[in-house]
């Protein structure tokens, strides 16, 4: 996917509003650089709609890792938007111009690092702790909002015009606390972050640490270990103890405290910044301005090394037009006379004896440190000492000005190529020298402004109304205390191997931890379609024995429909065979009874035929009302006997039906409790199924992360020794180089040392002459003139004797220096050799050294996340089969519970219907007594009933418990 080159190309609507779409070429001019670093560079600019100055952030997203450039471009931004503190750089905008990402910040005139390379010695503890306290509030802010700045140094702490601290570079920062990332400075690392990867995570209190070697840095104007190269710095910060002032005695015990306080090995036992900010060495007495006085310290510096600068340019550019003038036949100009002082104290500020600077990777050479330091001083908006000096030196303070005369590349991409800066025609050098000479300041300025606009091309975002109003202007709008030679140095060291050694370092371990986290979040999709694979089946399980219970016991309801109405046809059916009989029964005994009263009512004609008719018809008529009365009542016993028949009959059918009710609940009962059993059962089998199955792809995503793990710290062993070797190559080669051009250069020193000592012994040879003269002729003014020649022959003998002696001493003298130059320098090239070999040895064996720790802390990590796997599996365990016992004996409490609820409804429901039969008058009837007959007799009736009746008796007695259970 192609990265975008103008804001309208970002789709990502979020993204897009970070930056402008305004052409930072037409809005900012005047761009002038003063720093650089792995991003790109940083130059001084000026809005032309506003007109403020800004420091503009050029980065590059073009060509190699082009997507992972512009993603920290994009977390940078993001970073600085939601960002606003006094003490932590103001953000001002950002634009896009052919794949450059132009990011404008708040300007400042310069860094810590840059004071103590200007001051060239510590800074006092009140100013250490002015600094510290307004970086602590930075950090307070940012630690407060859970971001972590990763990065805090020297460099890294600006300064304001008026004296405020400010937190800058966010490029390393971390919107989370807490971070894993290997990101930051070498020297400054905490030992959390260069452990990071193999221990876990950190948190903010890593920019306590990076504090604390801050405050060695200023006050020993250097970090801790940086005579080390960065990688050994890093494996000698991440397993030795902690750092501190190499001079304690010179510092005050409540700043070795602090110091001490920040760099505890142990995170936990560091302070925060809030704590910090607390501390006695933050918070004691001290004079308001004191990082005004020190800016204004520094600027003055700055200025000095600007005249000294001039003043040696100056006599270079005189000697040369001195040279062309007396080349072609003129006189020595008397403008040559610049002192030796002044050339003695410039070699001083720009030669060897200079210090180097306390930047990451600023590990030169002599020739090197030499060769940088003698580069112009700085740009200031101080006016010069003089009116003479005063044109060129505001001039020569301009770093575009700077590169003129020292011949420096471009300072950026508008600027002419390093060709066309070089002061290599001699018609150049003597108008610049001319230029230097006119009477007026304006008219030097003029010819200045016009040579170097011919030596140059402006940018395209520079014009020259900015210069019209000559260098007072220039001075308005450039105001800085970081010399020139510090960016021109910076510039060297981005291109130098060690930092593309630590940066490919750094870009390797952030390509592991980006390859385990994509091997993490892999793993966790593949853990969670697993549990989402097994839940849904589990849930399947779930849904499908609940569906199953559901239609059981949508049976069992269906079967105690069926058996209700099969009770009720049942009883019907009894109710009208019973009533059919009974009604036969009737309709025969009525016959009956009407047969015998035919035969009764001629049996009493038959009786009566003797007695009088009258008396014959009383007799008759009480007869046949006797008979009728008793065969009404015999009927009405006759109905009585077959109502209480038809109830008995019925009351045994209800009996035998609730006693099959019973039978059929149990067995519902029975059937429902097993099939909840049974559910249940699988449901742990197969919970313990998913528990095997997410316990295998545990252990096979732990052993994959692992195995990653050790192939990445095998690679990263690989390329740490792979870098030590190259280390060791280079130095070798530098040391052999070196040792080969002063090899190369002993023949002409032995040459002057040769021709001083024998000017030493020609002086000697002159003194010697005339003091024999001075001898000779007073010896022979004082001898008799017979005697004149021999003595004087003898005096010449004499001479030549000691001459001879004379110049055998010479011989000597010269062969023994001969001799002791070379084995003094074979000597100091042996030694250098032997200290270089130790020294290397010493770092190889401090990268073994902690190449066996990190392996020993990576197989012990291992080993603890194996054996916290195996605990949080076996507790895993632990809980399912605790469940699942729990699971078991609540089933069986509530398989209980339902069969005694069951039985004691049935009970009561027996109890009701004995109740009611004894109400009704039949106690042989009663649940008991049927029971008792039916079991000694099979009364007529269905069989199922008969049967059920019998399964009945048997089920309530007391086996039937356990018959269930």
């Amino acid at each position: 996917m192609p990265l975008p080159t103008r804001v309208s190309q970002i789709k990502d609507p979020e993204v897009a509003s970070f930056f402008s779409d305004e052409d930072p070429e037409k809005l900012f001019t005047d761009l002038q650089e003063i720093g650089h670093g792995s991003f790109g560079a940083v130059y001084f600019a000026r809005n032309t709609k506003t007109g403020e100055v800004v420091a503009i952030k050029k980065m590059s997203y073009s060509g190699k890792s082009s997507n992972e450039k512009w993603q920290d471009i994009v977390k940078e931004v993001r970073f600085l938007r939601q960002v606003k503190h006094k003490n932590t750089i103001e953000y001002k905008g950002c634009y896009l111009r052919e794949h450059t990402a132009w990011l404008s910040m708040e300007y400042c005139l310069g860094s810590a690092s840059d004071i103590i390379e200007v001051h060239k010695k510590p800074l006092q503890e009140d100013e250490i702790a002015a600094i510290c306290e307004d970086a602590l509030n930075g950090l307070v802010y940012l630690h407060s909002n859970q971001r972590i700045h990763r990065d805090v140094k020297a460099g890294n702490i600006l300064l304001t015009e008026n004296g405020t601290v400010k937190l800058a570079d966010f490029g390393s920062a971390s919107f989370l606390s807490p971070a894993n990332s290997f990101v930051g400075t070498p020297y400054w690392m905490a030992p959390e972050v260069i452990l990071a990867m193999d221990e876990g995570q950190y948190n903010g209190k890593v920019d306590i640490w990076s504090l604390g070697i801050t405050c060695i840095e200023l006050a020993e104007r250097k970090p801790p270990l940086f005579n080390m190269n960065a990688m050994s710095a890093l494996y000698h910060i991440a397993q030795n103890d902690p750092p501190s002032l190499a001079n304690s005695t010179e510092w005050s015990s409540a700043f070795r405290s602090f110091v001490e306080t920040c760099l505890a090995k142990d995170p936990e036992h560091r302070p925060t910044a809030v704590q910090l900010c607390a501390n006695e060495f933050i918070r004691r007495d001290r004079v308001n301005s004191v990082i005004l006085d020190l800016i204004e310290r520094t600027r003055r510096i700055v200025r000095e090394l600007d005249n000294i600068n001039y003043r040696k340019m100056r006599k270079i550019l005189m000697t040369e037009t001195f040279n062309l003038n007396k080349g072609d036949g003129g006189e020595e100009d008397p403008e040559d006379g610049v002192s030796d002082s002044v050339s003695e104290s410039g070699d001083d500020v720009f030669g060897g004896k200079a210090s180097g600077s306390n930047s990451i990777g600023s590990q030169h050479s002599i020739q090197d440190s030499i060769q940088s330091s003698s580069n112009c001083g700085s740009i200031n908006s101080l006016p010069g000492p003089s009116a003479e000096f005063d044109s060129f030196s505001r001039d020569s303070r301009h770093p575009y000005y700077c590169q003129a005369y020292s011949g420096l590349p471009p300072m950026h991409s508008g600027y002419s190529s390093a060709q066309d800066l070089t002061l290599g025609k001699a018609q150049d050098i003597s108008l610049g020298y001319h230029s230097l000479k006119g009477p007026s300041n304006h008219a030097n300025y003029a010819m200045k402004m016009g040579y170097r606009g011919n030596r140059r091309k402006m940018s395209s975002g520079t014009s020259l109304s900015s210069y019209a109003d000559g260098p007072d202007n220039l001075e308005d709008q450039f105001k800085t205390i970081r010399p020139t030679s510090i960016v021109t140095r910076q510039a060297k060291e981005h291109e130098s191997e060690m930092r593309e050694q630590v940066t490919g370092y750094k870009r390797m371990r952030r390509l592991h931890q980006k390859q385990l986290q994509q091997l993490e979040t892999r793993l966790k999709a593949e853990m969670e379609e697993l549990r989402q694979k097994l839940d849904k089946e589990y849930e399947q399980c779930v849904q499908t024995n609940a569906k199953d219970l559901e239609k059981l016991s949508q049976k069992h309801q269906q079967e105690e429909d069926r058996k209700q109405k099969a009770a009720l046809a049942e009883e019907k059916k009894l109710i009208k065979s019973i009533t059919s009989r009974h009604d036969s029964e009737l309709k025969a005994f009525q016959q009956h009874q009407k047969r015998e009263y035919k035969i009764n009512k001629e049996q009493i004609k038959k009786e009566v035929d003797s007695t009088p008719k009258k008396e014959q018809d009383s007799f008759i008529r009480s007869r046949k009302e006797s008979l009728q009365q008793q065969q009404q009542q015999a009927e009405q016993r006759l109905l009585q006997e077959q109502r209480l028949f038809l109830d008995t009959e019925i009351r045994k059918l209800k009996a035998r039906l609730l006693l099959s009710k019973h039978t059929q609940q149990q067995d519902q009962l029975r059937e429902k409790l097993h099939k909840t059993q049974v559910v249940k059962e699988m449901e742990h089998v197969m919970g313990l199924r998913h528990h095997e199955q997410t316990q295998s792809l545990e252990y096979r995503h732990l052993k994959q992360i692992q195995n990653m793990r050790s192939e990445q710290m095998e690679k990263q062993f690989e390329t740490e020794l792979a870098n030590q070797g190259e280390y060791n190559k280079r130095a070798q080669r530098d040391l052999r180089k070196r040792h080969g051009l002063e090899t190369k250069q002993q023949p002409k020193n032995l040459k002057i040392k040769e021709q001083s000592i024998k000017k030493q012994y020609h002086d000697a040879c002159k003194i010697q002459m005339k003091q024999f003269k001075a001898l000779q002729t007073q010896v022979l003014q004082n001898t008799a003139r017979e005697k004149q020649k021999s003595v004087a022959k003898k005096m010449k003998e004499e001479q030549k004797r000691k001459m001879a002696i004379l110049g055998e001493q010479y011989r000597l003298s010269s062969q023994e220096m001969l001799q002791s130059q070379s084995i003094r320098l074979s000597d100091s090239q042996q030694r250098e050799c032997k200290e270089l070999h130790e020294t290397l040895k010493q770092e190889l064996e401090l990268l073994h050294a902690y190449q066996s720790k990190t392996r020993l802390q990576l197989d012990a990590q291992h080993t603890r996340e194996k054996k916290d796997l195996e605990e949080w599996v076996s507790l895993r365990r632990a809980r399912l089969e605790q469940r699942i016992e729990e699971d078991t004996v609540r089933l069986q409490s509530e398989k209980s519970e339902k069969i005694r609820h069951l039985l004691d409804s049935q009970k009561t429901e027996i109890e009701s219907f004995d109740a009611e039969t004894l109400s009704m008058g039949f106690e042989s009837l009663t649940i008991e007594k049927i029971t008792q007959t039916y079991e000694g007799r099979m009364l007529d009736g269905p069989t199922g009933n008969g049967g059920s009746f019998r399964y009945r008796s048997n089920s309530t007695s007391s086996g039937s418990y356990n018959s269930m259970s």
